[in-house]
């Protein structure tokens, strides 16, 4: 019987070490665009500068990358079992952090886990908040786009109520969703979205569309956006921007 080959930790470094900061990956996070995983404060820090993945370059998203995040919990417990006394070091780190930083307002001394708990209670007591509503709205007009004879016509119906005010932060991909709940099409059904007659992407936001492709906004703009970077005059009207969706058209 061959014997078994002894693996080092050294030999999967390349699998559970950050590209950011070389060292062991804690609280491993992935990029959903490209599947690159970094440590959280590694890549959230970098996301502060930059919108592309600091390993390959791709570019995450237009305006929040940081929405592309997802923790990977299976690797931290497989590094936590490779790594000898790792999850011990950074359990006492993570005190030693708070026992320095935290002010006596905010409970001096407390650990992490008190803190975690008085904070539930706090938003507990608060109650839910939409944390959407500081955020630039934009009034949208959601149209059906019919064409004689295309396919999936039957499926794709008006909506009921086609106007919705939403922040200009949204992506067309959101869109895009509440438009498959709202006329409860399958999971595998696919639309367009269009302005003034161009597919928009799915990463495009409504404020990119508003600033480059709404064909009305100027002097006699009629779409209402609230938005501390843009002035408007006294003629702007609450009317809509306007966008367009159809079945997908597979031009393959």
């Amino acid at each position: 019987m061959a014997a078994q080959r002894k693996h080092l930790v050294r030999d999967f470094n390349h699998f559970i070490t950050c590209y950011v900061c070389k060292g062991y990956l804690i609280k491993p996070t992935t990029v959903t665009e490209c599947l690159h995983t970094f440590c959280k404060s590694c890549i959230v820090q970098h996301f502060e500068d930059s919108n592309d993945c600091p390993k390959c370059g791709i570019q995450v998203h237009e305006t929040n990358p940081l929405e592309m995040l997802r923790l990977d919990n299976t690797l931290e417990e497989i590094i936590f079992k490779l790594v000898p006394g790792l999850r011990e070091k950074e359990q006492q780190q993570e005190i030693e952090f708070w026992r320095k930083n935290n002010s006596k307002e905010n409970g001096e001394g407390e650990s992490p886990k008190s803190k975690r708990a008085r904070i539930e209670d706090e938003e507990e007591e608060n109650g839910d908040q939409d944390y959407h509503r500081s955020d630039p709205q934009i009034a949208i007009c959601l149209d059906c786009l019919r064409n004689n004879g295309q396919s999936g016509e039957n499926v794709v119906k008006g909506l009921m109520k086609k106007f919705i005010r939403c922040s200009t932060r949204v992506t067309v991909g959101t869109i895009k969703k509440f438009l498959s709940l709202k006329l409860k099409l399958p999971s595998s059904y696919e639309l367009d979205v269009l302005c003034n007659g161009e597919i928009m992407g799915k990463d495009h936001t409504m404020e990119f569309i508003y600033m480059t492709r709404w064909r009305l906004r100027g002097e006699n703009s009629t779409v209402y956006v609230v938005h501390k970077s843009i002035c408007f005059s006294e003629r702007v009207t609450s009317y809509p921007m306007v966008l367009e969706y159809r079945p997908r058209i597979d031009f393959g």
